[in-house]
């Protein structure tokens, strides 16, 4: 067994063939991890940087005198696969054929990769494609190139920098040894340190115990409470990331952003990565004092923990408190994207509450406004991790000012208009509709002074008032024309609703009278939502297209009162 660093030049040699075996699973990376790899090429030609992409294991192949050398790959076709088809349609768009063909092809003309049988046709296809167009097909091959033709920017990507920096760690093995017991092993090992176990073993050596219990073992260790704090794991976007990985993240992003640091573009490109967290540690860090840097941590640390609660969504919204809301939001919403921009506010207004909870409506209106008219989120990281921190927004009338003064059509404010048509019209995921109506819920019991008590968000459930299902109970309409409306509406807010309790299904789909009265033993709305602000539908006698264009409308209502401009 040979393991060695190499460039996919090296892989690639030229004059061997490299294959998938047949009893390897059929291609199956999707958007997300396309998505990332795009992102992280597009890094790699601006950073200049060599970037390590995983691992491959090439077991030699036994051939006779004067054949051509082959090779299985026992682990990594996925990535060669995908960056096989994004060198393609990247040199497609740069009209660059001869450089795929140098790397890609052997001398005569057949492709250095031999997918498996599963593969092949739609694999030699995409390949062999001569125009940057997208192809007919549903097999994920197919998809990934035309994903590829779609999202790929030529003048983001450098075909030469890409192939140069981009490294793998080989493993090759001779045809006699045992792959499944190496590839079983490899995948076996693996107790991955966590960045805070990396970070306290570079910080700290056997001779600064004082530093350590100071700086570290105060705020992350300090008793079993602390240590199930940092340690507990969440879902963002496509990972799972425990606290201590949000707020070293966090912190790095406020830290990269002083001005008197005067970090690079690159650097801070570099130091953005999440999961080259780590080593973005240990490179900013060359350039600043330790003690101090450590005491600005432990002080940030303190911060975070009192302002950050991921179990927030499993305790009602305590009234008029902007961060009890504001965790909603992150936890609740999905949008850990504002935690370094909410850290950042809240250690400039820490002696200042009523500052910290104008700032923190302003971006919870701006969320939610932005949630329910379906605005775009690309922009997201790059404007609550660098724009607001680097030109220091932290009040609520400077955020306001910081968006009109940047006209930006991505990243606008949502007016009154639009967010009247968001509720009249967007289609939002079942989280986020929940997200929404629980926090609308919880802002009119706060200014009606409500008796009933407010649940969690994670004890409610989202009930369609008139059901997908509606066509057996429901009576006809007059043509697909009215059909299509119909099934429109019911998936905006108007028709959606917050129960305490999820209906039977023999409730759920029945008609009107029966899902407000229940049936039997079975339960309806009446039961489930009543002394609830947002169902107001109870005292309705029908339900239809124009009710929930009527309740759409009052919860609109509601809502430019709670999230004002």
């Amino acid at each position: 067994m040979n393991v060695d660093k190499a460039t996919l030049s090296k892989i690639l040699t030229g004059d061997e063939i490299l294959e998938v075996p047949f009893y390897q699973r059929g291609y199956v990376w999707r958007e997300d991890q396309w998505s990332r790899l795009l992102e992280d090429m597009e890094y790699l030609t601006i950073s200049g940087r060599s970037y390590f992409i995983g691992s491959i294991i090439l077991k030699q192949r036994p051939t006779s005198i004067g054949q051509l050398h082959k090779r299985t790959i026992i682990d990594g076709q996925q990535r060669l696969t995908t960056l096989s088809l994004f060198f393609k349609v990247l040199a497609l768009k740069h009209k660059t054929m001869g450089k795929f063909d140098r790397r890609f092809r052997l001398e005569d003309e057949e492709l250095a990769i031999k997918h498996s049988y599963r593969d092949s046709d739609a694999f030699r296809r995409a390949l062999d494609t001569v125009t940057a167009e997208e192809l007919e097909g549903s097999d994920n091959i197919t998809k990934c190139f035309n994903y590829f033709i779609r999202n790929l920017d030529p003048e983001k990507l450098d075909f030469d920098e890409i192939l140069k920096n981009l490294l793998f760690v080989a493993i090759n093995l001779d045809y006699e040894e045992d792959e499944q017991q190496i590839f079983d092993t490899i995948n076996s090992l693996g107790v991955k340190l966590t960045t805070a176990e990396l970070l306290k073993n570079h910080f700290f050596k056997d001779n600064d115990i004082e530093s350590y219990k100071f700086y570290w073992e105060e705020v992350f260790e300090k008793d079993k409470e602390s240590v199930q704090y940092w340690e507990q794991e969440i879902t963002t976007g496509r990972l799972k990331r425990t606290i201590a990985d949000l707020f070293f993240y966090a912190f790095l992003q406020i830290k990269v952003q002083d001005r008197a640091l005067a970090i690079d573009t690159k650097d801070k490109l570099l130091y953005a990565k999440v999961e080259r967290l780590f080593e973005s540690y240990k490179h900013f860090t060359k350039r600043i004092e330790t003690k101090k840097f450590l005491g600005e941590m432990k002080h940030y640390a303190i911060l975070f923990r009192s302002t950050f609660d991921p179990g927030s969504v499993n305790q009602p919204i305590e009234a008029d408190n902007s961060i009890s809301r504001i965790n909603n939001v992150i936890f609740g919403l999905d949008s850990s994207v504002l935690i370094p921009y909410v850290l950042f506010v809240a250690g400039k207004t820490k002696d200042d509450s009523q500052a910290l909870s104008r700032i923190l409506k302003a971006v919870e209106t701006y969320m939610v406004r932005r949630i329910i008219v379906r605005a775009n989120t690309k922009q997201y990281n790059n404007f609550f991790t660098e724009s607001l921190i680097l030109n220091d927004i932290h009040t609520a009338e400077g955020f306001r000012d910081f968006l009109q003064t940047r006209g930006d059509k991505l990243l606008y404010m949502p007016n009154d208009e639009q967010l009247l048509d968001g509720f009249n019209n967007s289609h939002l995921t079942n989280g986020y509709a929940r997200g929404i109506l629980y926090l609308l819920e919880s802002e009119m019991r706060d200014y009606r002074r409500h008796s009933n008590n407010l649940l969690a968000l994670k004890k409610y459930s989202l009930e369609h008032l008139m059901p997908k299902k509606w066509e057996n109970k429901w009576g006809e309409v007059a043509d697909q024309e009215a059909k299509d409306y119909r099934n429109h509406k019911l998936l905006t807010l108007g028709n959606l609703a917050l129960i305490t309790q999820t209906l039977n299904t023999t409730i759920n789909d029945s008609d009107w009278q029966t899902k407000l009265d229940g049936r039997g033993n079975h339960k309806g709305l009446r039961a489930y939502a009543s002394g609830l602000e947002t169902s107001d539908y109870l005292s309705c006698k029908t339900w239809d297209e124009t009710a929930i264009q009527d309740r759409a409308l009052a919860l609109y209502d509601h809502a430019v009162l709670t999230w004002k401009l």
